[in-house]
């Protein structure tokens, strides 16, 4: 046997045996082959397996689809679940059809099913469910995309809109998700027009909400959009019970304000912690107070007090009221000693006023416009003065700014600050829990991070609208997988007593690992084969270090995942 007869080939692993293990758990090939069937026998590579090539790709590698083909062929083909001959057959248009096929499934089903499964298989709570939205911006005209019929079903409506990504110039689509309130695991997705209004999307949500709990036991925690007249009354009507934010445009809003300036609430302390961002700053305090005069919905208003949120309010007024004096000085020289070019009154006032809102200090801020003369002479005709020479006045009119802080104002809102009122029509909270339900609402922004940066959702690089809503249906479930994953690390450092973990770069430590910290641990995992004369002899399995297999055994994933 000669050195020249072996060969020695790698593959690539990475992190996912590790997906496999939770795709496996919550049965998604079968579902995906019962909902996404392959009827077509000219078909080569079956649409499951499609999807679960893209929805493993979209986990750990985030290719555009173009490239899909030569992501699949560094790493070992059943990492993919893929055959050799399935690999070769792996393409973008047979991505792009099996995304056809999945726009044209029953996904109502589909997700229900892969929701109650999780449920199920990680014992997940239903009990409080958490809803928001955000926009994904497009790049591109998406002329068609205006929520034709494709095939039957309706195409989403891509437009512009309010962009939460500060984006008014691109197209977009509405991204609405809810999640439990253990761990923050997505349970429910859609996608609406991008020009559509948040208010009006909690009664479908709510709705699919109910159709997946089996009732409206359960309860409802959004953001201010909720606290609409309709969607409330509707969710009341219903026997769905709700916890949100309520408006400083709502009348008992400014009624607590006034009143505050006289009198002091009963607050009930309920958190007393270390400041989250600075070791030695001021100490994290809340408290609650229930009103004893309920909304004009005769439902209870519980108004919060947070200490933190108290500085933070103080120091962004003085920044914004500095910020502003400094800009209207500069203005102010411009227009006295200055050559500005909008010189009408209208026009200086409309520069004030832009200036004020911008800085958001028109109630602190009182300014006045007066007219200030300034004359010069100069002499009648031309030549050399003499003793006859007669001078000609020129007078030239300015404006003259002047400000004030109005400190009555500025004493008025001090009084109140750190202060919010929170909604509910569940009399059966206590403050206490009321409050609870709403902090637990930011959970919900994790995905939204998630999906914009780590998927890198946007922008979309499709341009059939129909795929690119099976497309997010795909974002939904990589969403939810990667929620478990981090829910069961988090859930095993509590039960072995593990405060941290070294996942962050130069093994710098963490107490709560995201998804993205433990795939990325798992990224460089490869194993070796041994052929001789093109057969097989020998599969040499990849070496751990220790945090990788003290990882799998947190995660329960069993080491022959990486044979």
């Amino acid at each position: 046997m000669k050195p020249a007869d072996f060969e020695l080939r790698t593959e690539r692993l990475g992190p996912l045996p590790l997906v496999n293990h939770y795709v496996a758990r919550l049965g998604l090939s079968a579902l995906f082959d019962r909902f996404v069937p392959t009827s077509d026998g000219r078909t080569r590579l079956r649409y499951a397996t499609g999807l679960g090539v893209l929805l493993r790709s979209l986990l750990t590698e985030r290719e555009p689809l173009y490239r899909l083909g030569e992501v699949v062929h560094t790493f070992a083909p059943e990492g993919f679940a893929l055959s050799e001959a399935e690999a070769g057959q792996l393409s973008d248009d047979a991505i792009g059809r099996a995304l056809d096929r999945l726009f044209d499934a029953d996904r109502g089903s589909l997700l229900t099913e892969i929701v109650l499964g999780a449920v199920e298989g990680f014992d997940l709570s239903l009990d409080e469910l958490h809803n928001d939205s955000t926009t994904v911006k497009f790049t591109g005209q998406y002329a068609q995309a205006k929520g034709r019929s494709v095939r039957g079903k309706k195409a989403p409506y891509i437009t512009y809109g309010y962009s939460k990504d500060h984006r008014p110039d691109l197209k977009q689509l509405l991204f609405i998700l809810s999640a439990t309130r253990d761990g923050g695991v997505p349970v429910q997705f859609r996608c609406e027009a991008g020009k559509e209004n948040d208010a009006r999307t909690h009664e479908a949500s709510w709705e699919a909400l109910c159709r997946m709990h089996g009732g409206p036991a359960f309860v409802y925690v959004a953001d201010s959009k909720l606290c609409g007249a309709e969607a409330m009354e509707y969710l009341h009507a219903q026997g769905g019970r709700f916890v949100t934010v309520m408006p400083r445009s709502r009348l008992e809003d400014r009624e607590f304000r006034a009143w505050i300036q006289q009198h002091e609430p009963a607050w009930e302390k309920v958190w007393d912690r270390e400041n989250p961002r600075r070791k030695r700053g001021p100490r994290d305090r809340w408290y609650v107070w229930k009103h004893s005069l309920p909304s004009r919905e005769g439902w209870p208003v519980i108004w919060v007090y947070s200490s933190l949120l108290r500085h933070k309010q103080g120091q962004s007024r003085r920044e914004r009221i500095a910020r502003a004096e400094q800009e209207l000085l500069d203005l102010a020289e411009c227009h006295l000693h200055g050559r500005p070019r909008k010189r009408a009154r209208h026009e200086v006032w409309s520069q004030i006023s832009s200036l004020l809102q911008a800085q958001r200090v028109e109630r602190y801020v009182k300014v006045t416009l007066d007219t200030v003369d300034e004359h010069a002479y100069r002499q009648e005709h031309r030549g050399r003065p003499g003793p006859k020479a007669r001078y000609v006045r020129i007078t030239k009119h300015r404006w003259q700014i002047r400000w004030e802080v109005d400190e009555e104002a500025v004493a008025y809102d001090v009084r109140s600050d750190g202060m919010y009122p929170l909604l509910t029509n569940d009399r059966s909270l206590t403050p206490r829990q009321v409050l609870e339900a709403h902090k637990r609402q930011p959970t919900i922004e994790k995905c939204f991070k998630q999906a914009k940066t780590t998927l890198h959702i946007a922008p979309v690089l499709l341009k059939n609208e129909g795929r690119i809503e099976a497309l997010f249906f795909l974002y939904f479930v990589a969403l939810l997988v990667q929620a478990l994953i981090e829910r069961d690390l988090h859930r095993a450092m509590a039960r072995e007593e593990i405060k941290e973990l070294p996942l962050y770069p130069e093994e710098r430590m963490t107490r709560r690992p995201t998804a993205e910290q433990i795939l990325r641990l798992f990224t460089l995992v490869q194993r070796g084969r041994l052929y001789y004369h093109s057969h097989e002899v020998r599969v040499f399995r990849p070496e751990l270090t220790d945090l990788q297999n003290q990882v799998l055994a947190l995660l329960g994933v069993p080491l022959s995942a990486y044979c």
